[in-house]
């Protein structure tokens, strides 16, 4: 059996010098291309990269802060309800994968329930512990958007709000998709049942603005599922759906603002005996491609936060570093054509 290698004691840890010494180039150009300067050409800086991997570099992030009062640090602040098996583990993984190979680092802040939203985002900026924030489920009136520009704060967010004030967003067209999400259902479709996100979010505010205008356009019933939202758990929202489904009159059409809430209606219909795509549908969005899986009969949309992750990371490492944006603000915007079964 081969032995792991001991630890060699005294070795000293690699340095800026052992970089340059090793590629051949100056300190300062290395330092550079590890904060992925934009002066320093992509070759440069995957060339310094490797090296750095190679020798075991790491950043003394201590050493760094006090030289530049900087943390290399990106906080993702998340509300636990989020949908974490589809959307936020996707938006998790593409913002850290968009960080990789730069100067920054991603921590994931939870907040809670029973938690006010305010206290991760205060105690970020109050102990300087990031440089800069990634929020998402944004209200029309945002009290953490207020108060971190107020504090001169970077930050970005998925999603947007009513507030006027100009800052990195990326967000999916969700008032769109509540338009097209009617307009993608057979035409007997009449009457439609929509489990949308919270109303006090910017999103569920678009997506029911969307759907509602779209329904009475077409002369159909349009239903808020109640008290449950999207982001319900789901049990609940499957007990809820059994319920409401057999009572009369019976709706024969679904758009859930999340996979869970898909799923979870599903479920709750099928229970009653009813068959998807026969006596009703179900549209929905997703971030991974899950749902045909469960029921190929379903009406869904793919919704890229891939996209959005890594458009959040590249607008909030130019709002911290100063620089003007290539790209500040972007919006998703779904087709007709994008709406699909797996049939």
């Amino acid at each position: 059996m081969t032995e792991s290698p001991l630890p060699v004691i005294g070795v000293e840890r690699p340095t800026l010098k052992t970089i340059a010494a090793a590629t051949g180039l100056a300190i300062a150009t290395v330092s550079r291309a590890l904060k992925d300067a934009p002066d320093i050409g992509e070759e440069t800086k995957r060339r310094v990269r490797e090296t750095a991997l190679r020798l075991g570099y790491r950043q003394n992030r201590a050493a760094v802060r006090l030289r530049t009062g900087k943390t290399n640090v990106i906080a993702l602040v998340l509300s636990t309800e989020a949908d974490v098996m589809n959307h936020t583990s996707k938006l998790i993984y593409s913002i850290a994968a968009a960080l990789r190979g730069t100067a920054y680092h991603l921590v994931v802040m939870p907040f809670f329930p029973d938690q006010d939203p305010m206290e991760p985002v205060r105690y970020i900026v109050e102990t300087e512990s990031a440089d800069g924030i990634i929020l998402n489920q944004t209200k029309p009136d945002d009290p953490r958007i207020r108060y971190m520009t107020d504090h001169h704060f970077p930050f970005a967010t998925h999603g947007r709000s009513d507030m006027a004030l100009d800052h990195p967003y990326f967000d999916f067209d969700n008032e769109a998709f509540g338009t097209l999400a009617v307009q993608s259902l057979p035409s007997q479709r009449r009457h439609v049942y929509m489990i949308a996100p919270p109303r006090n979010h910017m999103y569920g505010r678009h997506m029911i603005m969307g759907a509602s205008q779209a329904a009475a356009a077409r002369g159909m019933r349009f239903e808020l599922a109640e008290p449950v939202t999207s982001d319900t758990l789901a049990d609940e929202i499957e007990a809820v759906v059994t319920k409401r489904f057999q009572q009369d009159p019976m709706p024969d059409a679904i758009i859930a603002g999340s996979t869970n809430a898909a799923m979870a209606a599903a479920a709750g219909v099928e229970f009653g005996g009813k068959k998807l795509g026969i006596d009703f549908d179900i549209v929905s969005k997703e971030a991974i491609r899950f749902l045909h899986r469960f029921r190929k009969e379903m009406i869904v949309v793919q919704e890229d936060v891939g996209r959005a992750g890594s458009f959040l990371a590249r607008a909030l490492q130019d709002a911290i570093e100063g620089r003007a944006p290539k790209e500040g603000q972007g919006l998703e915007v779904p087709r007709l054509s994008d709406f699909r079964t797996g049939i």
